[in-house]
């Protein structure tokens, strides 16, 4: 058990026998987080953030931590590890009593095993000083909706279709370390701005991760980007739809070979995992309704339905999918690009070929040739086959991913239909 003691404070003394870590999450010599660092954008929200909205972003930036601190690779089966978190909260008595279905979302999230034991703190001494600004500047920034902004091309589509319903949208993004992410984000804001006419306080962009962290299949990852949503939307102090857009195959995230269960498969936004969290959210009393308006759409079918299709036409190429744009550099290649062979990659290729014909997207490696790029050809087309061969099983497949209780109809077929998308391109290459 790899048992990890998170503060708030400088002033905490809490500590257990045997700990992994002690980690401040205020302090810059444990934990690289942007939130706090512009704090007067925060101050043109009606109000502070909620006790409970508080203890859940805290909670995923520990959990994050966690994450990519302990290395799977060390554990005997080379992939699950058990973590118990030592957190302090605002309001104990809620997370006590929620405490198993927090548990049971992180351990679904992540693969791993969590624990967590709670005790009571006070506000810190950042959050009474933005507290205080928001009292007194007095602002009312209501937004209509929050929605997810990654730079990627379900994210652009999202908010586009949202904003042709309203322009009254708060988007939030979250970028890391390397290379190839926020600069597609920046673009894809100004192109946005551009368009629809919106103002820089609509879009805020995050960084948050440990120091030195050296696990890379950071499951937990949507967890924490969420969370930064939420907790700006606690601060509006109304019911208040986040919208997470996502292409339905994606969202599965059915591994297409045996070979691919671990890193490579993520559950970020999978229907199970949805359930949970808006199941933690109702419970703790934060105002937010999770949406994914594309559950029931393959990345093709976003394309085509898009609501302003000339705009999206026009800027698709603007958009990054790739899981690793910034491997270029060990070809001494001076900005990102879409490798072409990663799993987002192959789908984003086959959406953008279904609805266009064509792709005009930079791809560093469109025939797979490079690496391992063969191999994952040769798996890709293997899952394929496995689906054609096994069609009337996918109602199992599908539940391997993790339980769907609900829908399971409209999950097979969308299920079809995207591993046909993705196999009309993937018989234009041999492996």
């Amino acid at each position: 058990m790899n048992n990890i003691v998170c503060k708030l404070n400088n002033n905490d003394t809490f500590s257990v026998n045997n700990s992994l870590f002690e980690v401040n999450l205020t302090a810059k010599d444990d934990y690289h987080s942007t939130f706090y660092r512009y704090y007067r954008r925060l101050y043109q929200f009606p109000r502070f953030f909620s006790n409970e909205a508080l203890d859940l972003f805290y909670i995923s930036l520990m959990v994050f931590y966690a994450d990519r601190k302990v290395l799977r690779k060390d554990t005997l089966d080379a992939w699950t590890r058990e973590f118990k978190i030592f957190m302090p909260v605002l309001e104990l008595d809620k997370w006590e009593s929620n405490k198993p279905l927090l548990e049971k979302m992180i351990s679904f999230l992540s693969g791993d095993i969590w624990e967590f034991e709670f005790r009571k703190r006070g506000l810190n001494e950042k959050e009474l000083k933005v507290s205080t600004g928001i009292a007194k500047s007095k602002k009312e920034y209501i937004p209509d909706a929050f929605c997810m902004l990654s730079g990627g091309l379900d994210s652009f589509i999202g908010a586009i279709d949202l904003l042709s319903f309203t322009k009254n949208v708060a988007f939030i993004g979250h970028y890391g370390g390397g290379k190839g992410v926020i600069e597609y984000q920046n673009l894809v804001k100004l192109k946005l701005i551009e368009q629809f006419g919106l103002e820089e306080r609509q879009f805020f962009n995050f960084y948050a991760a440990p120091i030195k962290g050296l696990e890379d299949s950071t499951r937990t990852r949507s967890f924490m980007f969420f969370a930064h949503a939420i907790i700006l939307a606690s601060a509006v102090d109304k019911e208040i739809k986040l919208y997470i857009p996502e292409n339905g195959l994606i969202s599965l995230n059915i591994p297409l070979t045996n070979t691919r269960l671990g890193s490579s498969s993520t559950r970020t936004t999978h229907p199970y995992y949805m359930e949970l969290l808006q199941h933690l959210l109702n419970n703790m009393d934060i105002k937010v309704e999770l949406m994914n308006p594309y559950q029931f759409f393959t990345k093709g079918e976003m394309i085509l339905n898009c609501k302003v299709p000339e705009f999206l036409e026009q800027n698709i190429t603007n958009t990054m999918s790739c899981s690793h744009p910034d491997l270029g550099r060990y070809q001494k290649e001076n900005s990102p690009s879409h490798c072409g062979n990663c799993l987002p990659c192959v789908i984003r290729r086959a959406s953008i070929e279904k609805a266009y014909g064509t792709d005009n997207s930079n791809y560093r490696d469109k025939a797979f040739q490079i690496g391992k790029a063969t191999s994952e050809l040769n798996s890709f087309k293997i899952g394929v086959l496995d689906y054609k061969n096994s069609n009337s099983k996918v109602a199992f497949k599908i539940q391997e991913a993790g339980p769907v209780s609900f829908n399971l109809d409209e999950f097979r077929n969308l299920y079809q239909r995207g591993m046909e998308e993705l196999a009309s391109l993937l018989d234009k290459y041999n492996g």
